[in-house]
């Protein structure tokens, strides 16, 4: 890749007086829409990052924020993450995402997630939801009740299903690519793996492991999930709080982000952080040199856990299982292709990530200067696709 690509960033005017647009300003949002609909309980934001490459599409998530801050800080977040990760993954998508606040566990409703999915709509195909954390196929149908802008309902519907199960490939992809790196070769037998988290996604990693004979450690806030993984794959289960100094080569974060942070970087021992949780670094740059710093390598969390969206994303060219998991399966080289690029710009891993993501978006983006028919359309494929589904 031309050295062109390291390209200064941009600066940015800000006003101390509009902190909540400076922060749209710096991250480069396009939109941030709050969703209220007290009769029904739906307190909800959906951020839409960027649609140079197309609609946005990336997940919607419940969770119990303690704050309103925290919820913004968070979809602001994991939408620019989408962008990202629809670029360094060859799709012609954009980044958006959607959050909920409440207890996934008591405050689902039919009302509730009707109610978000009108709001979906109304925004006309700008952002495509989908599944994540908190949510179940059985949501998600809701909110198809009340708009086709939805990929990974349920397969009966003629969607593509949970999509946890590619996303956990893609992750076990990416870790043997960073084992290759690391170690020499790609086999992860006999090493010892520690999962933070025992969700969808952990599951289904923690099941590929077993099969290549890793030494698997789990951990979940929730007890009783931990030991249902270890049951299943004859894990270890060990405490929340012991993960981090744990005696492992590779750390595989897969629940929430921000855990590699001032407080935990120093405990860690491993010599891998691959895992399918999104934002992983607390801060980026920051945490992004302490690892380099301590030969710790890092695979960037949206280039290994992409096997869902890729996975839901194929929903708009007619579901196909193979072609997803074979798409999938390229996380491997592009893990590759991003260490290589770093290791010879003398830069980090998720800092080359980015730049070739940024590549991909600011080269297409020059396309659609040039007029086409196509353009008349809001959002091109999604627009196409889900004018045919109706």
């Amino acid at each position: 890749m031309e050295d062109s690509l390291l390209i200064p960033e941009k600066k940015k005017e800000t006003d101390k007086n509009f902190p909540l647009i400076n922060e749209l300003t710096n991250m480069e949002h396009e939109q941030l829409v709050f969703c209220s609909r007290p009769e029904v309980g739906l307190k909800a934001i959906i951020a839409i990052h960027d649609t140079t490459l197309g609609p946005a599409l990336g997940g919607v998530r419940m969770w119990n924020y303690g704050s309103e801050n925290e919820a913004i800080k968070d979809v602001l977040r994991l939408a620019r993450g989408m962008t990202y990760k629809s670029a360094i993954s060859g799709l012609n998508l954009g980044g958006g995402k959607g959050v909920i606040i409440g207890d996934s566990a008591k405050d689902k409703t039919e009302p509730l997630f009707r109610a978000f999915g009108r709001y979906v709509d109304g925004l006309a195909g700008r952002y495509i939801t989908a599944e994540d954390v908190g949510m179940t196929e059985k949501e998600m149908e809701w909110i198809f009740s009340e708009t086709k802008y939805v990929a990974g309902i349920p397969k009966t519907l003629g969607g593509s299903g949970d999509p946890s199960p590619v996303t956990a490939y893609g992750v076990y992809m990416g870790m043997k690519a960073s084992a290759k790196k690391a170690y020499g070769s790609d086999s992860l037998e006999d090493k010892r793996i520690g999962i933070q988290g025992a969700g969808s996604v952990a599951s289904h990693l923690a099941r590929y492991l077993k099969k290549e004979n890793a030494k698997i450690f789990v951990t979940d806030i929730f007890e009783k999930k931990a030991i249902k993984v270890a049951n299943e794959t004859g894990a270890k289960v060990i405490n929340p709080d012991q993960i981090y100094s744990l005696d492992m080569d590779i750390f595989s974060p897969c629940a929430l982000g921000g855990v590699v942070n001032d407080d935990t970087i120093n405990h860690l021992t491993c010599g891998i952080i691959a895992g399918g949780a999104n934002n992983i670094l607390d801060n980026e740059k920051k945490h992004g040199e302490m690892l380099r710093e301590r030969n710790i390598l890092y695979a960037p969390d949206y280039v290994i856990n992409a096997g869902g969206l890729i996975n839901v994303s194929s929903e708009l060219e007619g579901y196909n299982e193979q072609r997803a998991m074979e798409k999938t399966a390229r996380i491997y080289d592009t893990t590759i292709d991003i260490f290589d690029y770093a290791d010879r710009h003398g830069i980090t891993p998720n800092d080359a990530s980015n730049i070739l993501a940024e590549h991909r978006i600011r080269n297409v983006g020059r396309v659609s200067t040039i007029y086409s028919s196509k353009s008349q359309l809001s959002n091109r494929e999604g627009e196409i696709y889900y004018k045919n589904r109706c």
